[in-house]
C-alpha cells in the first residue's frame, strides 16, 4: 500500500461516526470545529458512487460527486481533506476498489461498513451480512483495498454471537494489513437499548496489535466530553468513535464542555446554507419546533432561527461569485449562439415562500391552457456545464417564454418559465393573496415531486420528515442509521 502525507494513524483520536443523513458536510465541519480529530461521511453504496461524476464546484469551493439525476451524493472541501473518512457499503471487491480509486484524492481514509444491521444494507449482502462469510470479508475489504488504494483502509464491524468467532475474524482481518478496525460493541440483532459489551471490545483490543476504535457507548456511557476517555479506558481501545452523543450535540467533542443547543444549531444552519445543503435534510437533522417544521426553504429555516440577514448576505455572496466565474469563462469555440428571437424573456425566479401552498405557476398555466382549449405547455430545459444550473423555455400557443435567471434545478427553471408566461398574459401565478378558486382543491405536492403535475397519492404533511430526528440536538428518542 502506498501511503502519503494524508495518512491517518487512528490512535488517540476522537471520531465522528458515519450516520445516514447526518454525516453530510455541515455536520462533519461542525464536529471538526468542536474538536473531533476524524470525521466520517454517511455510508454510500458502491453502485451509486460508480454512477457519479466528480465535479469541482468553484462557487462553493467544494468537490462534488454528482449522480446522473444531478443529486449531489458526496460533497467535501479542503477544510476536511486530511480528516474525512469515506465509508462505503459494498459486497463486491472490484466495485469497492473502483470507488476507492475514484475518491482517494479527496479523502484521508477509506472504510467499509461491515456492522450495519439495517435491511437497506444487509439485503444487498453488505453491512453486517458480510460477517456471516469470513472469506468474503477478507477478500472484499482488506485484501483488495489495502493493496489497491493510496489511503489507509479500515472496516467497522459488530460482534459475532460467539466471542471465539469474533476474535478469529478480527485476527484474520488484521493479517491483511488493515490500518485499524472499529468495533461496535453489540451483536447484529441488538439495538441501542441493549447494553454495549465493553468486555468484548476490550478482548479484541488486547488481542490485536493494530488500533481498535471503540463504538456504541453513547446510550450507556458517553454523555459529555469526560465520558469519552472513560469509555476508551473501559474498552482498552486506541480511539473512540461517537455516534448518537454527537448527533444530540456535536460539541460533545469540546474539552470545555457542551455548548448551548441554540448556538450549535445556528452554527449548523450556517454551514448548511454556505454549502447548499438541501433544506429538507437540514430540517431532518435539526427537528426542533413548529417554525422549523413549517419551513419550506433554507431562507425560512434561517428566519426561524434569527439568521435571515446571514442567509441574504451568504446567498448574495454566492450569486456574485457565480456571476464572476461565468463572466471570466470563455465561450466554447464553434458553439452556436442561442437564438432567442421570438422568445419573451423576463428576469424572474420561482420562490416557494411567495406562492400559495396548494398552487404553483405550472399548475396555474396548465389550468389556463385547459380553459382556453390550448395544447398543454411544453417545457424544454437545458443545463449549463460550468455551474450545473438550469434554464427552461415553455411553449404555449406557439409562443416561447423564458426566464433569464438560471435556477438550481430543472423543476425551479420550469416554474420560472411558467411565471414569465403568466405575467406576460396578465394571469395569476399562484402568489399569496391571489384568488384562483379552481385550483384550491388540488393537493400540495409531496417532497421531491414536480409541482404542476397531477397527483394520485396523498401529499406529505408538513414536518413528516422530522419525525425521526438525527442531529435532533437534545432529542434522544430515536437512534441514527449508523454505518
Amino acid at each position: 500500500m502506498i501511503v502519503d502525507s494524508l495518512s491517518l494513524c487512528y490512535r488517540n483520536e476522537l471520531i465522528l461516526a458515519p450516520m445516514v443523513r447526518v454525516g453530510t458536510l455541515p455536520m462533519r465541519l461542525l464536529a471538526l470545529d468542536y474538536g473531533a480529530d476524524i470525521v466520517s461521511c454517511e455510508e454510500l453504496i458502491d453502485l451509486k458512487m460508480l454512477q457519479c461524476k466528480r465535479v469541482v464546484n468553484e462557487v462553493l469551493n467544494t468537490v462534488d460527486f454528482v449522480a446522473p439525476d444531478d443529486r449531489v451524493v458526496f460533497r467535501t472541501c479542503e477544510r476536511e481533506q486530511r480528516r474525512v473518512v469515506f465509508q462505503m457499503g459494498t459486497s463486491d471487491e472490484a466495485r469497492a476498489l473502483a470507488v476507492a480509486k475514484r475518491v482517494e484524492n479527496d479523502v484521508a481514509g477509506i472504510d467499509v461498513n461491515m456492522g450495519c444491521p439495517k435491511e437497506y444494507s444487509t439485503k444487498g449482502g453488505m453491512g453486517a451480512a458480510l460477517l456471516s462469510d469470513p472469506d468474503k470479508v477478507e477478500k472484499v475489504n482488506p485484501h483488495t483495498l489495502v493493496k489497491g488504494t493510496r489511503r489507509p483502509v479500515t472496516c467497522k464491524i459488530c460482534i459475532l454471537p460467539s466471542m471465539e468467532d469474533t476474535l478469529s475474524l478480527v485476527k484474520r482481518i488484521e493479517r491483511t494489513g488493515i490500518a485499524a478496525i472499529t468495533v461496535h460493541g453489540r451483536k447484529r440483532e441488538e439495538r441501542p437499548q441493549h447494553p454495549v459489551s465493553s468486555e468484548a471490545i476490550k478482548a479484541i483490543a488486547e488481542t490485536l496489535s493494530i488500533p481498535v476504535i471503540t463504538n456504541g457507548g453513547s446510550h450507556d456511557h458517553i454523555h459529555e466530553y469526560v465520558d469519552i476517555e472513560d469509555f476508551r479506558q473501559a474498552t482498552a481501545a486506541s480511539s473512540v468513535m461517537v455516534a448518537r452523543g454527537a448527533m444530540w450535540n456535536p460539541s460533545i467533542f469540546l474539552k470545555e464542555g457542551l455548548r448551548l443547543l441554540e448556538e450549535v444549531m445556528q452554527k449548523y444552519i450556517q454551514y448548511a446554507v454556505k454549502y447548499d445543503d438541501h433544506y429538507t435534510n437540514t430540517k431532518y437533522c435539526l427537528s426542533q419546533g413548529r417554525l422549523l417544521h413549517a419551513a419550506q426553504s433554507s431562507r425560512e429555516i434561517c428566519e426561524a432561527f434569527g439568521l435571515g440577514t446571514f442567509y441574504e448576505d451568504t446567498t448574495r455572496e454566492l450569486d456574485a461569485r457565480q456571476a464572476e466565474l461565468l463572466a471570466r469563462t470563455p465561450e466554447e469555440p464553434g458553439e452556436p449562439a442561442e437564438d432567442t428571437s421570438g422568445v419573451i424573456q423576463m428576469a424572474v425566479k420561482f420562490d416557494r415562500s411567495h406562492i400559495h401552498p396548494q398552487i404553483t405557476p405550472k399548475m396555474c398555466l396548465l389550468e389556463w391552457c385547459r380553459r382556453e382549449k390550448l395544447a398543454q405547455p411544453v417545457y424544454e430545459t437545458v443545463q449549463r456545464p460550468l455551474d450545473r444550473l438550469f434554464c427552461s423555455v415553455v411553449t404555449v400557443a406557439d409562443q416561447k417564454y423564458q426566464s433569464t435567471l438560471w435556477a438550481k434545478s430543472k423543476k425551479l427553471a420550469e416554474q420560472a418559465a411558467a411565471i414569465v408566461c403568466l405575467q406576460s398574459q396578465g394571469l395569476p401565478e399562484g402568489r399569496l393573496g391571489e384568488e384562483s378558486p379552481s385550483l384550491h382543491k388540488r393537493k400540495r405536492e409531496a417532497p421531491g415531486q414536480d409541482p404542476g403535475e397531477s397527483r394520485t397519492q396523498e401529499a406529505a404533511v408538513p414536518g413528516e420528515l422530522c419525525k425521526k430526528p438525527f442531529v435532533a440536538l437534545g432529542s434522544g428518542e430515536e437512534s441514527p442509521l449508523e454505518g
